[in-house]
């Protein structure tokens, strides 16, 4: 028996799955998915679906619910996990219940903020999206990313629910000249004329400033950063600037610059433009890694990594895949 081995067949509806199994498929969905599961988790997730009948129906609709909304992996890692005090996680949990549970009549009907599926503008996971607003600035929401646009009489304000974009702010051509806010979860980015990259990653907002100048924090806290620097918010106030990354836009060109990085961070990082899991043996995770890598095919960049470090890719399916060290008779 495999992970994430074959659904349902031709899109055929699975038996109803009772809410407390289905919290324990979710519970397995999210540890698996957390990038830091043990071969002794897969075995005994294996042997948790071969127990029932009904714990293998929950795990395949839980990877049904994953390959449709691209749920895992995400900014939930195994520490977070581990506090269940914390309100992403209990969110996380409460919505994969609710989506096993529900079935595909109700994802039809889903609109859970946590997930951001009423954003304005989304974009999937390996999915780069160009928006024009209605000023003539534009936006481009890189991978599994969300925002929401208000443009009123007084404001033209932009919310970054969730990802990554980059932002180019032109002048408003309205009498009054509206300034340009980028609202994060940590704070906002006043933007007159300029471009710039802004990445809301968990507990910190990274922006990068390309053209122009713009000023991020709090009302009171804001800091001025200049072209060829970056800032980053916090949830105790703005820090920066500082030299900008010189590749921090590199997504918008669809590439992946990695310069001696650790092999289990740039798992993590290419892992957002995949579904599925993707996964760095501990065993491996010190490697270091460096290139310019095309996103459009992380197959291809996947299967290339034999040929420079001493690593084996193994896929359990599509969108379960490991990095682990080579076999001693490769």
């Amino acid at each position: 028996m495999h992970h994430g081995g074959q659904l349902n067949s031709a899109g055929g509806e699975l038996p109803a799955v009772e809410r407390q199994v289905a919290r324990e498929a979710a519970r397995w969905l999210l540890r698996l998915g957390s990038g830091r599961a043990t071969d002794a988790d897969v075995r005994a997730c294996d042997q948790w679906r071969a127990s029932k009948a009904e714990h293998e129906h929950a795990w395949q609709r839980a990877q049904r619910v994953n390959e449709r909304f691209g749920l895992i992996p995400s900014a939930l890692g195994m520490a977070t996990l581990n506090r269940p005090e914390l309100k992403p996680r209990r969110a996380a949990l409460k919505t994969l219940v609710a989506l096993i549970v529900a079935g595909p009549v109700g994802w039809a009907a889903w609109r859970a903020d946590p997930l951001d599926w009423t954003a304005d503008y989304r974009s999937g996971a390996g999915q780069r999206r160009d928006i024009t607003l209605a000023d003539g600035s534009t936006l481009q929401l890189n991978t599994a990313s969300a925002v929401d646009v208000a443009f009123d009489a007084s404001t033209r304000l932009v919310r970054l629910r969730a990802g990554e974009m980059a932002v180019h702010a032109v002048a408003d051509a309205q009498p009054g000249a509206r300034p340009f806010v980028v609202r994060t979860a940590l704070g906002d980015i006043e933007a007159p004329p300029s471009r710039f990259c802004v990445r809301q990653d968990g507990v910190q907002c990274q922006i990068s400033v390309q053209e122009g100048r713009v000023r991020a924090g709090r009302a009171g806290r804001m800091v001025d950063i200049a072209a060829g620097q970056q800032g980053t918010l916090t949830s105790t106030g703005a820090l920066g600037p500082a030299p900008a990354d010189p590749h921090a836009g590199d997504w918008t060109r669809g590439v992946l610059h990695a310069g001696q990085m650790r092999l289990d961070a740039f798992a993590r990082e290419l892992g957002r433009y995949r579904q599925g899991v993707l996964r760095c043996d501990p065993d491996v995770a010190h490697l270091r890694i460096s290139g310019a890598f095309q996103l459009a095919d992380t197959d291809a960049v996947l299967a290339a990594l034999p040929a420079t470090l001493p690593v084996q890719v193994r896929y359990r399916t599509p969108y379960w895949v490991t990095i682990g060290p080579r076999d001693s008779a490769a």
